[in-house]
């Protein structure tokens, strides 16, 4: 049947949408309130045989646009439409519906339309407007609940109570029903994991099928192997952000469209395959997943995910999702009107807090995006939410936005619920005195609820722990945590730690007893055995690991939508392959395969241009054409292509590709060291069966260094239980061997006696070690409990 017969307006529908708004707007006690009332009928939502459609279109008023002159645009394939394939050209059926606008809303209604599904695909859609000339222009839906083409295309009607019917972990969420919104409370650790590289399938149905491989082993009690330890002992996961990025900045467009007509439009369409690490977004397309991300292009895929980890065998896992509310890409520009920006930043553009129905309609953004079922928030760059106070010109933190993000009350299989919240805030960051100055609790003072997180100082960015002192220089901070770390995220590695770890100079004072190279050096630094302790054992608060660094994997800013300044991005980024990659590494056949066919065929030469890269891009002021030339005349030369501009900007998409591939946890799965792997597991259930040590230190417990320094730091704990178990742990960080010493003998208050055993050794101490005196040398830590007495 064509289009214009199979669907109907409903202006009935529609009136009742704008009646809505236009009583909210009425009758709220401020115009917060109402827009929040209305951002609840935005976007585009099924119910029954009806679609409802809602947008926010202040960029209309400013541009006087006539009401005749608007319609919901649905465009409906003609032909079978493969969200698997790479490319296909489609040509589509399309039909224009009228709206009824409401002052700054656009409302309608339609009957007839096809809803999308996990086996169905649905009609597109999207606001379009016609100026006086005739020309057509689109405004997108920021709030669709699914994108297959990106955040910069039409978007897909989607049925997503059916996608919620469907959902595989129905009676975790019954089972938490109650009178009162459920409200959940931390878990004991955390694993983050970033999807693209977590499995060689890099997509969350491929990570999901690993979960239940795993679930299944389990469940059988199965031989565990390294690979397999790796993802175990966590009480949750935590994904990198999975909404949509930014686009390949001078194309290909995800959505072409060819030529058509007012009826039809033939589209060339491409499966988006950009490569991201997540923190890249252009704020549309917030509520729903990335479609890099889905294999099948249904975003059921993250409920899949999500209902796996809550069935997992003895002990359900819980979700933390990444909400990224702090900055738009410069991209977001092109997917949203100009009202919802407060001007540019570092980042890219700030977010107009105070406005009302930006502020609505973010909220109502998180709100959708946690109804997937996820069980805890993670707000990143929260001392980046801020307003202008033009009366007292200066910036503020909007604390206030934050508190309204925790109060959002969630709804998935009929159990309403409040998630966890961690926010990462390091204000006053970017001061130049930030790692000094920043207390790491101003939202957890601010906020109401008493489980709110924030990271701590160990996890926040800038933390080098392949550097000599480092451990001592930050003991001041490890001090501060006894006391108040109950509320942290705690631990060294996580997203943001490792890549910066890459873009340390190496010249400077690295701890060589970590390795015998520089990849050995970082890779131990950031899954060091006696760091594992210290955080696990020693001190408060939930404990996170990054995978990529638990899998000695590599990592860095992966991004390759970017055409301006791709080339600085890359000059930026040279140093890690200093760190990163060695001759071996690069070696590989399938590892560097589109820089070794642009002609830098050994590391070598590729070590020897990145040399190059850094010091041109500063000296000419990035100025392209002038790289291009200078790196020409090198002597002798370089290897790699002609150097223009162009090829330039081939080689920095080349390496962004490359390393993309390269930093794939899959890669490390072989070469895992078993010893460490099971270490690490017992370490993590070590602190699962003692949720107590969670808690902040009491008057009897204990935490120093071994003095004198002697030219080693070894800390050393005693923590106590509520039932009166005492746990001690020895822990070498750095520097030179101790003299022979017997851990139990130390003057630490509260360890005299005995009953004490063994419970954990690090890998590099023997397992005929049971205890007595030891020599300790760098990443050495012992862990001995005592009963009740």
């Amino acid at each position: 049947m064509p289009l214009t017969d199979r669907i109907a307006f409903d202006e009935d529908a529609a009136r009742a949408e704008a009646d809505a708004a236009r009583d909210a707007l009425t009758t709220a006690e401020t115009s917060f309130e109402a827009e929040r009332r209305i951002a609840r009928r935005l976007g585009g939502r099924v119910e029954g045989d009806r679609a409802l459609f809602g947008f926010w279109t202040p960029e209309l008023l400013d541009q006087r646009v006539p009401s005749g002159d608007i319609f919901l645009e649905i465009l409906s394939p003609l032909e079978p439409l493969d969200l698997t394939r790479a490319h296909q050209t489609v040509r589509f059926e399309r039909a224009w519906v009228p709206v009824i606008r409401e002052e700054a809303h656009c409302f309608t209604a339609v009957t007839g339309m096809r809803a999308g599904s996990r086996e169905t695909i649905g009609d597109f859609y999207a606001l379009a407007w016609r100026d006086a000339e005739d020309q057509w222009h689109r405004i997108l839906d920021p709030l669709a609940m699914s994108l297959p083409f990106g955040a910069m295309a039409p978007a897909e009607l989607y049925d997503v109570a059916a996608m919620q019917a469907g959902r595989g972990d129905t009676a975790y969420f019954e089972a938490l029903r109650g009178d009162a919104p459920h409200k959940f409370g931390p878990p004991g650790n955390i694993l983050q994991i970033h999807v693209p590289t977590a499995t060689a399938g890099g997509t969350l149905a491929s990570l999901t099928r690993h979960y239940q491989r795993l679930a299944e082993r389990v469940a059988r009690d199965l031989p565990l192997e390294p690979a397999d330890q790796l993802f175990l002992g966590y009480d949750a996961v935590q994904l990198l952000p999975v909404e949509p990025t930014t686009v390949y900045e001078t194309g290909p467009d995800f959505w072409q469209e060819q030529d058509g007509d007012s009826d039809a439009v033939e589209v060339s369409l491409l499966r988006p395959d950009t490569t991201n690490w997540g923190y890249d977004i252009v704020i549309a397309g917030m509520s729903t997943v990335n479609p890099v991300l889905l294999e099948s292009g249904r975003p059921d895929e993250l409920i899949d995910l999500i209902s796996v980890l809550h069935n997992f065998p003895s002990k359900p896992k819980k979700l933390v999702l990444d909400v990224v509310f702090g900055h738009s890409d410069n991209q977001g520009l092109d997917a949203l009107n100009s009202h919802f920006f407060a001007g540019p930043n570092m980042y890219g553009q700030n977010l107009d807090y105070q406005n009302p129905t930006v502020r609505a309609i973010l909220l109502d953004m998180q709100r959708r995006k946690v109804d997937f079922g996820a069980d805890g928030v993670r707000v990143d760059g929260a001392q980046d939410f801020k307003w202008w106070d033009s009366a007292a010109q200066v910036l503020r933190h909007d604390d206030d936005f934050l508190q309204e993000m925790a109060d959002i009350e969630q709804e998935v299989a009929g159990t309403r619920y409040r998630p966890w919240f961690i926010f990462e805030d390091g204000r006053p960051w970017p001061d130049e005195d930030w790692e000094l100055s920043s207390d790491y609790r101003a939202v957890i003072t601010a906020q109401r609820d008493d489980d709110v997180f924030q990271w701590g100082p160990l996890t926040f960015a800038h933390n080098t722990p392949f550097l000599y002192t480092f451990w001592l220089s930050k003991f001041w901070r490890i001090r501060e945590m006894l006391d108040v770390g109950a509320n942290w995220i705690s631990g060294t590695s996580n997203h943001d730690t490792l890549r910066r770890g890459t873009q340390v100079n190496p010249k400077l004072n690295v701890n060589t007893r970590l390795g015998r190279t520089r990849m050995e050096i970082l890779d131990k630094a950031y899954d060091n055995p006696a760091v594992h302790v210290l955080t696990y054992v020693a001190l408060p608060g939930v404990p996170m690991d990054f995978l990529n660094a638990m899998a000695r994997a590599s990592w860095g800013f992966i991004r390759n939508q970017d055409d301006r300044y791709g080339v600085k991005v890359v000059a930026e980024e040279a140093i890690s392959l200093k760190w990163q990659v060695d001759e071996y590494s690069y070696s590989v056949p399938a590892n560097f395969r589109r820089l070794k066919e642009l002609g830098f065929e050994t590391r070598e030469e590729l070590a020897r241009f990145m040399e190059f890269l850094p010091a041109l891009v500063e000296v000419t002021e990035y100025d392209l054409e002038e790289i291009a030339r200078l790196l020409s005349k090198a002597e002798p030369p370089l290897a790699g292509p002609e150097f223009t501009v162009v090829n330039l900007k081939r080689i920095a998409r080349a390496w962004m590709d490359d390393m993309h591939d390269y930093c794939n946890v899959s890669n490390s799965l072989p070469s895992l060291d078993g010893e460490q792997a099971a270490f690490c597991l017992a370490t993590r259930n070590f602190r699962r069966a003692r949720p107590w040590l969670r808690d902040n230190y009491g008057p009897k417990d204990h935490f120093d260094y071994l003095h004198p320094v002697s030219g080693r730091t070894v800390f050393t704990s005693l923590r106590h239980g509520p039932d009166g178990e005492q746990v001690f742990s020895v822990a070498h960080m750095e520097g030179k061997p101790t003299d022979e010493i017997d851990p139990l003998t130390l003057a630490v208050p509260g360890i005299k006696g005995t009953g004490w055993r063994l419970a954990l050794r690090t890998p590099s101490i023997g397992g005929d070690y049971t205890g007595g005196p030891i020599t300790l040398k760098d990443s050495m830590a012992l862990v001995y409990t005592r009963a009740p007495r």
